[in-house]
C-alpha cells in the first residue's frame, strides 16, 4: 500500500517540477528583456546673436531662419549664420523669403535669405510667407492676394466676412471664415474649388484649420457654444465629415490645427490639451499638455509641439504612435522652434541652439 502511495506522489511531484522549471525559465527570459528605451536631448552647440560673426558662404544645403524680438537672420545646421539684421516694427520670414513692414505697408520690398532684393509686392497689405509661397493679407482682413517670386499678383481672394484662420500647402491654400465657412482655393487658378461650412455650433466662426498636403482632408476647430473638432474627406467638389468630437468647453481664441506630413495623423489644440487623430486607424489620443500650442514640428521620428505660456515655453516630443516620451521647459521673451532630421533648432532669447534627440 505505502509503495503504490509513493508512485502515486512522484507522479503527481513530477509534472508539478516540470512547470515550475518551465515558469522559472520564461521568468527569467522575460526578466532580462531590456526596459522600454527613453528619448534623451543632446546640445550641440549653442551660440549668441548678440553681435554675431556673420559667415555668408557655408558648406550647408539649407539654411533657416530665425526671429528673436526685433532681430532676424538665417543659420545652418552647423551653426553659422549667414545674415543678421535688426528692424523696427514688424517681419514676415520664412525659409525663403522675408520682408520687415509697418502698419502702412505698401509696395513692400522682400528678400531672399541670403539678404538679396527678391521682388516688390505690389499691393497694399501684410505680406505673409510659407516656405516659397508669396501672400499679402488686405486692408479690411477679409482679402489677400497670392503672389508670384517676383511679387506680381497671381490672383486674389476678395471675402465678405473677416479671415479668421488660413493654411498654405504648395497646390492649395484653405480660408476659414468668421461666418464658419472654409473655402479651398487652387494656387494655380485661385479658383474655388471646395466650400463648405463644418457647422453644429449656435456661433459659427474657424478658429483653427489646416488642409493636408494631398488636398484630400481638411481639419477645423469651429463655432461657440457647442465648439468642436471636424475631420473631412474630400469626394468629388464636396467635404464629407468623416469624424467630430464636441468639446466640454469652448476656447475663446484662435488655435492650432496640424496634419503630419505623411497625411496620417492630425493634431488640434483644445482646452483639455493637445488632441491626435488618426486617420489610418481612427482612433484618437488627448496629450495631457495644456499650454496654447504656438508651433509644430517634426522630424524623421517623431513630433516636436512648442507651447506657451505667459513667459514660460513647453517643448514636447510625441512618437509615431502619439505617445508624449517626454520634454523640457524654459522661460524667455521670445523663442521659435525649427526641426531637421533627428535635430531641434531652438532661438531663446539672444541665443540660437541645437539639439539632438536620440533614443536610449
Amino acid at each position: 500500500m505505502l509503495y503504490h502511495i509513493n508512485m502515486k506522489t512522484k507522479k503527481t511531484i513530477a509534472p508539478t517540477l516540470f512547470l515550475i522549471f518551465l515558469i522559472s525559465i520564461i521568468y527569467t527570459i522575460l526578466a532580462v528583456k531590456p526596459l522600454s528605451s527613453e528619448y534623451s536631448f543632446t546640445p550641440v552647440w549653442k551660440i549668441s546673436t548678440v553681435n554675431p560673426v556673420i559667415k555668408e558662404e557655408t558648406n550647408a544645403k539649407h539654411n533657416s531662419f530665425f526671429h528673436l524680438g526685433q532681430t532676424l537672420g538665417y543659420f545652418d545646421s552647423e551653426g553659422n549664420i549667414s545674415l543678421y539684421k535688426t528692424f523696427p516694427a514688424k517681419v514676415a520670414i520664412s525659409d525663403s523669403y522675408f520682408a520687415t513692414y509697418d502698419s502702412e505697408a505698401k509696395n513692400t520690398v522682400f528678400y531672399n535669405s541670403k539678404g538679396e532684393k527678391a521682388g516688390t509686392i505690389e499691393a497694399s497689405g501684410f505680406p505673409f510667407f510659407v516656405d516659397n509661397l508669396i501672400y499679402v493679407f488686405l486692408p479690411g482682413g477679409n482679402s489677400f492676394s497670392k503672389c508670384d517670386e517676383t511679387g506680381k499678383i497671381l490672383w486674389s481672394f476678395e471675402g465678405t466676412f473677416p479671415i479668421t484662420a488660413f493654411a498654405a500647402k504648395q497646390n492649395h491654400t484653405a480660408v476659414g471664415l468668421a461666418n464658419g465657412s472654409v473655402k479651398v482655393l487652387d494656387n494655380e487658378t485661385g479658383a474655388t474649388e471646395i466650400e463648405f461650412m463644418p457647422g453644429g455650433s449656435d456661433y459659427p466662426v474657424i478658429l483653427g484649420l489646416d488642409i493636408s498636403e494631398d488636398g484630400q482632408y481638411i481639419a477645423t476647430i469651429s463655432g461657440h457654444n457647442h465648439q468642436r473638432f471636424v475631420l473631412s474627406h474630400r469626394e468629388g467638389n464636396q467635404q464629407k465629415i468623416i469624424y467630430h468630437k464636441f468639446f466640454e468647453k469652448d476656447s475663446p481664441y484662435r488655435t492650432l490645427v496640424h496634419f503630419c506630413k505623411d497625411g496620417k495623423r492630425v493634431f488640434y489644440n483644445f482646452f483639455e490639451g493637445v488632441g491626435v487623430y488618426n486617420i489610418s486607424d481612427k482612433s484618437e489620443k488627448t496629450l495631457n499638455i495644456k499650454d496654447k500650442i504656438i508651433s509644430i514640428e517634426e522630424t524623421d521620428d517623431f513630433t516636436i509641439l512648442m507651447g506657451k505660456n505667459n513667459s514660460k515655453y513647453t517643448v514636447s516630443i510625441v512618437d509615431k504612435t502619439s505617445t508624449l516620451e517626454g520634454g523640457f521647459s524654459f522661460n524667455a521673451d521670445s523663442a521659435f522652434l525649427h526641426a531637421t532630421g533627428n535635430d531641434i533648432f531652438l532661438g531663446k532669447d539672444n541665443s540660437l541652439s541645437k539639439i539632438k534627440v536620440s533614443r536610449e
